[in-house]
């Protein structure tokens, strides 16, 4: 099997999207840091989605950047999360 460059895209464009919803990239068209943790998690929730249904269909490439990504996406999405439980302003 080998790695397919549109499977590396993909992950990668999804975890800056999620950096984007997380706050830590700034938004292409404000340039601005904002924080949607809704649309964040739709990005998880994808990429999770992604893990299982290519479960041994993933070269050791394509695996070690899919599990990167989504260590990163789910540690900054708690601490968001834990800030946002954290806020007395937030409903």
């Amino acid at each position: 099997m080998e790695n397919d460059q549109r499977f590396a895209d993909f992950v990668i464009l999804q975890a800056q999207n999620a950096g984007m919803f997380l706050g830590k990239v700034p938004n292409p068209v404000s340039g601005t840091l904002e924080v949607n943790a809704k649309a964040a998690r739709s990005v998880l929730d994808s990429l999770e989605m992604l893990e299982l249904k290519t479960t041994g269909n993933r070269t050791p490439q394509e695996d070690k950047l899919l599990q990167t990504a989504l260590l990163n996406i789910r540690t900054l999405y708690s601490e968001v999360e834990t800030q946002e439980s954290n806020d007395p302003n937030q409903p």
